[in-house]
């Protein structure tokens, strides 16, 4: 059973920040996620694209984001249920919940908040026939372990960004990759597209366009696939096969969580806390829906401020919490580490 004081389900930007507006109030958090690693949609779906609309960044790319939230939050030490989906919730007669996930694991909390964006991420399928059966038997719609790779031949279907960075990363990993997209021209950043010109040169990638997957064989784990290039086809072995066709958002399992749902989005108490109908269960970010609701970063950082500050009067009843700028009180982590300003001199003029 893992404890903690909030329990976050989304490791999203939103999901991220959480964790550090809770630790200024001393509140322990573990994180949840669907994905192999934290960072949601700026990770898995646009890391290498610019955001215009953070506070203090005329620009910064996606993935740098994420990096500077992880490194923001390292002092708190968040825990982390990573490749795993919240499945099943259970409020205790305390008051406290126990979330399990569909692998498992339970987590105690005294407060849940849903950080999910806009739910979670069901990788596209190729419409294959038998693909199902091939599932963790070759067909991976993830890369949660490069080294599952390692020496053996991959084929990587796909023309945006996580089939480009994939394909550029497994090269100096798996024995062959030979990348297939239904077009010569990829929607991707620009550094990524000539980088796999440079390794389909250099011999480390095999380039095959226009081409589209039509068939997956082997008897119990895949062995080759079939190729529809300009309506020939052929035969192609390899020993894996990962489609990065992008990622589906749904609600998933917390739909049926008994929280009041409107347009597929939870609805919160945005008066207050962005609480939920059920009392002590959170929702922040892009997942949550009231009046004037704006789908952007910036306002999940703000509500996971208020959530944070609902939560410590939730588990510390007629304590009061004096809010004090981190620029006066710095900022104390859970390793022991503190970081706070320079304190000013006192010197007399003479």
């Amino acid at each position: 059973m893992i404890e903690t004081d909030i329990l976050i389900i989304g490791a999203g930007p939103t999901g991220l920040f959480a964790v550090f507006e809770a630790g200024l109030l001393q509140l322990k958090c573990h994180i949840i996620d669907a994905l192999p690693q934290p960072g949601g949609q700026l990770a898995e779906l646009y890391p290498k694209k610019p955001i215009f609309d953070i506070p203090g960044y005329p620009s910064v790319l996606a993935g740098d984001l994420v990096t500077n939230l992880m490194e923001q939050i390292k002092q708190f030490q968040p825990g982390f249920t990573l490749a795993e989906t919240a499945e099943t919730i259970d409020k205790l007669e305390d008051g406290t919940f126990i979330v399990t996930t569909n692998k498992g694991t339970k987590h105690h909390a005294k407060a849940v908040a849903i950080a999910g964006g806009l739910g979670t991420f069901e990788p596209r399928k190729p419409a294959l026939e038998n693909i199902t059966f091939y599932e963790e038997n070759g067909v991976e719609y993830f890369v949660k372990d490069p080294e599952l790779f390692r020496d053996k031949e991959i084929v990587i279907a796909g023309g945006g960004d996580s089939a480009l960075d994939w394909s550029i990363f497994l090269s100096n990993v798996a024995k062959k990759v030979t990348l297939v997209h239904r077009r010569n021209e990829f929607r991707g950043a620009l550094d990524s597209v000539e980088k796999v010109q440079e390794l389909k040169k250099e011999g480390k990638i095999n380039l095959i366009t226009p081409a589209e997957v039509v068939g997956i064989q082997g008897e119990n784990h895949v062995e080759s696939i079939t190729l529809d290039r300009d309506g020939v086809l052929e035969q192609f072995k390899t020993d894996y096969f990962i489609p990065l066709f992008g990622l589906t958002p749904k609600l998933g399992a917390i739909a049926n969580w008994g929280l009041e749902i409107e347009k597929n989005a939870i609805k919160v108490n945005n008066a207050l806390d962005y609480q939920t109908n059920i009392d002590g269960i959170y929702a922040i970010g892009d997942v949550n829906i009231y009046p004037g609701k704006l789908k952007l970063i910036l306002c999940g950082f703000h509500e996971a401020t208020l959530m944070c500050q609902s939560v410590y009067n939730r588990i510390n009843p007629g304590k009061r919490y004096v809010l004090k700028y981190t620029t006066v009180s710095g900022v104390d982590g859970f390793d022991g580490t503190r970081k706070e300003a320079e304190k000013a001199v006192v010197k007399s003029i003479d």
